[in-house]
This record gives structure tokens, C-alpha cells and sequence, in this order.
């Protein structure tokens, strides 16, 4: 009897022993599955400016489509330009003239606009794809419009009665360390070339290049300071007696400005004002360019677009504005720059502070 009950009791602890190793088996599974659910999610790497993917339309997206954004901003197109080659990203946000480099370089890929149904509903000026320079190559599409502006000169009414009516009056001594530059090497040479009259500012030759590099030298004498991004220019306004400042952003400037205060008034000068186009593209190497697309065309669904206008002050391509004062101005697209690499070398060293004679 004794042996049958050691036998019956070694029967239960096996059972048992059994039990616990299916129940701890069964529960790895899940904790393997739950994991593995985690660590599927996919994640979408976006290369944007500052307004153009805020945190609410970035959570809206993410619960939408049940993923995760990953948002790096950027400041200038320089700094754009590094990032796409030194990291890893999905899709970015680029004006029209740098994206042709992206296109040479094979840094980007076609778009299937397919899967871009809400192009639709984008105003007619931003319908015809082909005719906007440099979206389209052969019959590939490599961006979609996504935001724009010309960038004009905004002065500070209190300091300024009378409109300035050229560029040229950030270089006028009565202005001295009282004006807010761009930190950028492309636009500021197509500035000085708008200025000196060149036949074309974003071909400019080696000699009219050193002769703008010499003139923008010249500029640091009247700079406060080289800004990056519209809200570093709202505070440097309001905290120095700044006159005037290139308003690179546009509109979101004057919308940031005018929140704070200020009290400015906007021209486009005579010589015109450059003028970009922002698009969304999608980079070569992205790990899922339908989820890209799907985040491009989102950004085009109405309320997407128009909180572009409504909480940033950045024109939208859905909805016309309300007051378009640029209809009858000179206004200058950007195109490809001939030599970004000379611009950028020349930059550098105006920004280090080397003397207009060196040039």
C-alpha cells in the first residue's frame, strides 16, 4: 500500500511539475507574441520645418494609422541637405529648387500619385504637376506642393516711416546691428545677385559669386546676428531694436510677429522677392513609401492643410488666401542652384568673419 501511495504522490508532483512548465511555456508565447506586436509597429521617419508637422497633427496621424512618427526638424537647406545624407528618413519636406539635387543624387524616389487621392482637391494653380518646375521628370513624380511663400523684407514701424523699397536697405549704415539676417548659403547669393543684376541669381559665375560673397561680408557690419528659424527671429525682435529683417519664412513670420507685438509692416521690393515651394518627398531608402504616402496625403486633407494658415501663418494649397497681395509683385521661384558646394564653402567663411577684401 505504502509503495502504491509514494507512487501516486510522485504521479501528482510530475503532474503538477507538467502543469506549471505548459502554464510558463504558454505565457513566454504571449509575452513572445505581445513583443514581437510592439516591436512590428512601424515607424515613419519625418525630415520636416518647424509648422509643417505639429504635435497635433503628428498624434492624429499616429492613431489614424495606428504607427509612430519619428519628427526631426531641420533649419535651413544646408542643414536639410546633411541630414538626408548622413541619416535615415522616410519622407522630408523640401522646396522645388534644392529637390533637384536630391533627384541627381539618387537621394529620392518617385511618388505614386495614386495613392495621393486628396491631390484633387488641391487649388488649380497646384494641379498641373507638369507645369510646375521640377516636380516631374520624364513620367515620374518625385514631390507633391505642399506649402509656399515669397520671402519679402519686413521692417519695424517704429524705427522706419517710410516703406524701404529695395533690399539694398539692410546694407544702409543708419541700420547698423540693426538688422536680422538668414543663416543660409543659397538664398543670400541670389539676393545680392537680384541686387547687382545679374542674369541669372541662381547661376551666378565664380567671379560674380566672390563679388556677392564680398557684398554679404559687407552685410555682418548692420547683422545682429545670422537668425535659423522664425521663432529665434520673433525673440531677437522684440529684445533688441531690430529695423530690419529678410523674412526667409514668409508669412509665418508675420503671423509669429504680430502675435508678439510687433509693429511691422511688409514689402516686396522692387528688385522681387525670391519665392519658394515646399513639397513633401519620399527618400530612396525608406523602409515603407506607401506609409509615406499615406502621411503625404494626409497633409493635404483640408483641416491638415489649413491649420498650416490657421495656426502657423504658412499658405496652404487647398484653400486660396484671403488676401493675395502678390498677384501684381516680382516675384522670383526658386530654381537649382549651379554650385550649392561653392556657395555653402563661400558662406562659411563670411559667417566666420573673414574681411570683405578676402573674397
Amino acid at each position: 500500500m505504502m509503495a502504491r501511495q509514494i507512487h501516486a504522490d510522485s504521479l501528482m508532483s510530475i503532474t503538477a511539475k507538467c502543469s506549471a512548465t505548459v502554464l510558463t511555456y504558454f505565457l513566454t508565447i504571449i509575452c513572445l507574441a505581445t513583443s514581437g506586436w510592439v516591436s512590428a509597429q512601424e515607424t515613419l521617419r519625418v525630415l520636416s520645418w518647424d509648422g509643417y508637422a505639429d504635435s497635433e497633427v503628428v498624434s492624429a496621424f499616429q492613431q489614424r494609422f495606428d504607427v509612430a512618427i519619428e519628427l526631426t526638424l531641420v533649419t535651413s537647406d544646408d542643414d536639410l541637405w546633411q541630414k538626408i545624407n548622413g541619416g535615415n528618413y522616410d519622407v522630408f519636406a523640401v522646396n522645388t529648387a534644392e529637390l533637384q539635387r536630391y533627384i541627381d543624387q539618387g537621394l529620392s524616389r518617385p511618388i505614386s500619385m495614386t495613392n495621393i487621392p486628396n491631390h484633387a482637391r488641391q487649388l488649380p494653380r497646384f494641379q498641373n504637376l507638369q507645369a510646375i518646375p521640377g516636380l516631374v521628370r520624364g513620367n515620374d513624380t518625385y514631390a507633391v506642393p505642399y506649402t509656399y511663400s515669397e520671402m519679402g523684407l519686413i521692417y519695424n514701424r517704429k524705427l522706419i516711416n517710410t516703406p524701404p523699397q529695395s533690399m539694398s536697405a539692410m546694407w544702409d549704415p543708419a541700420y547698423r546691428d540693426r538688422v536680422l539676417a538668414f543663416n543660409a548659403s543659397n538664398h543670400n547669393f541670389s539676393i545680392v545677385g537680384l541686387l547687382r543684376g545679374v542674369s541669372n541669381p541662381f547661376r551666378m559665375t565664380d567671379p560674380e559669386l566672390k563679388q556677392a560673397a564680398r557684398e554679404l561680408a559687407k552685410l555682418r557690419r548692420n547683422v545682429l546676428t545670422f537668425y535659423a528659424t522664425a521663432e529665434e527671429a520673433t525673440r531677437l525682435f522684440v529684445k533688441y531694436d531690430i529695423a530690419l529683417i529678410f523674412g526667409n519664412y514668409g508669412t509665418q513670420q508675420l503671423k509669429a510677429l504680430r502675435e508678439a507685438g510687433a509693429d511691422i509692416g511688409y514689402v516686396i521690393p522692387r528688385e522681387g522677392a525670391l519665392a519658394w515651394l515646399d513639397c513633401w518627398a519620399i527618400t530612396q531608402n525608406s523602409r515603407n513609401p506607401e506609409l509615406a504616402e499615406k502621411w503625404i496625403n494626409y497633409t493635404l486633407e483640408k483641416s491638415v492643410s489649413e491649420r498650416l494658415t490657421q495656426q502657423h501663418g504658412l499658405a496652404n494649397t487647398i484653400t486660396a488666401p484671403e488676401n493675395d497681395n502678390t498677384q501684381n509683385q516680382p516675384i522670383i521661384w526658386l530654381e537649382p542652384i549651379l554650385d550649392p558646394l561653392a556657395r555653402k564653402t563661400l558662406w562659411d567663411r563670411i559667417i566666420s568673419g573673414e574681411a570683405p577684401e578676402a573674397f
